[in-house]
């Protein structure tokens, strides 16, 4: 997305429109097969079009808690009511990269001859898809192992996009805003879910699916929005949550600001009616993180206490419900994934080099069933880490957590740089990312919009980096 890719590709764009120009000129005769390449040559025209990248790239972060998207070759069995990806998923973010992919290919085309940047290569990230693809010669069931590997490999396809493309502060600041209005538009669904869905409330099966579950036979319900189940829409939020509350430490202007505290006054909002405690804990120490660093730099600032004050006064309003939720009764929702683990470990004995293979955890947990787990809570171990290792051995998770632990070194040196925009960010992105590590030691976090958010943060992270250190390296620039 630099300057000299985006006036490569407009040099090639006007080339092609003056091909058409040329054409329409020509003789009645001539104009059919001429009309014809014009049709040929035109998704390339738009392809090569300066904003064609950002908008592409704007749906991809917009489809993260929208889900537009279908299931092909979806399997309606009991291995996919336990935890497994049931179908081969095709989203709005799939075509989204491929158009994206192929505007950088026309943008290679248009810089031939001319030095341009080799793409980003995460080693750890690498090594986790070719691991995570060769345990589909292991698995029980292939079929359902490339489910996982294609919906990883899509996730990997966004970070190396992000980490590649993003080449300037506007570019990022451009990304940060777009995570900004989908987490807006995100929580809006949710706070107006929290003020029409009852039990009894039944909605038409429509591409874009709202989810909903009634907390035993209380009438109280627990709400996903668009994200998917309670659970994983509190991941997104957490996550989102706290880049907004870093944009009040960055040198943005006022509307910048504005706009963070709205979200972050609908986006609380929305976590509360999650009625996720993995979530609300995520959030609470991703912001203590946030909190303490910024108080270590700068002080007790207006900005951390207008951030304290805003969180207070949401939860006051809810705090029978949050304080019920935390410390009532939870049926023995908590106790009951403490078997599941212990099922995950005989697994993971079993099979410590390649694991079960992608996606099959459910496939080959019958046969680990232990006395707990006869007439109990059967599922996907609800820990992202093991569930990793069952699958894909301990090679796999050895680079899944070498990845996460790159990700956050990149932030924590980011925020080192002491640069006004891009450190408080990193921070944010930072501070989130530690919250979602915890939440993961308590859900499995199969599906995709976590998965997506998550390698896109730490794509642009990546990205960030890179603009720090080359701020570093030359004298006079922004900081």
């Amino acid at each position: 997305m630099n300057g000299r890719e985006l006036q490569a590709s407009g040099r090639l764009g006007q080339g092609l429109v003056s091909a058409g120009v040329r054409a329409v000129g020509r003789p009645v005769s001539s104009r059919g097969l001429d009309g014809l390449v014009v049709a040929l040559l035109s998704p390339f025209l738009a392809l090569s079009a300066g904003w064609m990248e950002r908008a592409l790239l704007a749906i991809v972060i917009l489809d993260i808690p929208l889900q537009f998207g279908v299931h092909l070759f979806y399997r309606e069995d009991e291995v996919s009511s336990l935890g497994a990806l049931g179908g081969l998923s095709i989203s709005l973010t799939t075509i989204a990269l491929a158009g994206l992919y192929a505007s950088r290919g026309v943008g290679i085309v248009a810089m031939r001859g001319r030095a341009h940047r080799a793409p980003h290569v995460n080693v750890p990230l690498l090594l986790y898809l070719a691991i995570t693809t060769m345990t589909i010669a292991v698995a029980r069931d292939p079929g359902l192992s490339l489910f996982e590997v294609f919906l990883l490999a899509e996730a990997c396809l966004e970070y190396w996009y992000v980490a590649s493309a993003i080449r300037s502060r506007e570019d990022v600041v451009f990304i940060v805003l777009v995570l900004v209005i989908a987490c807006l538009l995100e929580s809006a669904i949710i706070i107006v879910m929290k003020l029409t869905v009852t039990p009894a409330t039944t909605w038409p099966d429509l591409t874009l699916h709202i989810h909903a579950e009634e907390v035993g036979k209380s009438g109280v319900m627990r709400l996903g929005g668009t994200v998917g189940s309670p659970n994983f829409a509190a991941a997104y939020l957490s996550m989102s949550l706290t880049t907004l509350a870093s944009v009040l430490f960055t040198n943005l202007g006022l509307v910048w600001k504005s706009l963070s505290l709205v979200g972050l006054a609908l986006g609380g909002a929305a976590l509360i009616f999650t009625l996720s405690r993995g979530g609300w804990i995520a959030f609470a120490l991703s912001m203590t993180i946030l909190c303490l660093l910024g108080w270590r730099r700068r002080g007790l600032s207006l900005r951390s206490i207008v951030v304290i004050t805003l969180l207070a006064a949401l939860y006051l309003p809810f705090q029978a419900s949050i304080e019920e939720r935390l410390l009532g009764d939870d049926k023995g929702s908590a106790e009951s994934r403490v078997p599941l683990m212990k099922l995950a470990f005989r697994i993971i004995e079993d099979h410590p080099v390649l694991g079960v293979g992608a996606n099959n955890f459910s496939v080959v947990m019958g046969a680990y069933y232990g006395p707990e787990l006869r007439h109990g809570f059967r599922f996907a171990v609800h820990n992202r880490y093991l569930l990793v290792f069952a699958e894909t051995g301990i090679l796999g998770v050895f680079a899944f957590l070498t990845f996460l632990l790159g990700t956050l070194r990149k932030a924590w040196g980011c925020w080192a740089a002491r640069d006004r925009l891009l450190s408080p960010l990193a921070l944010g992105f930072g501070a989130g990312i530690c919250g979602h590590l915890v939440h993961m030691t308590v859900e499995p976090f199969r599906g995709r919009p976590t998965q997506q958010l998550l390698w896109l943060v730490a794509g642009l992270l990546t990205a960030m980096s890179r603009l720090c250190t080359e701020a570093r390296e030359t004298p006079g620039s922004p900081a």
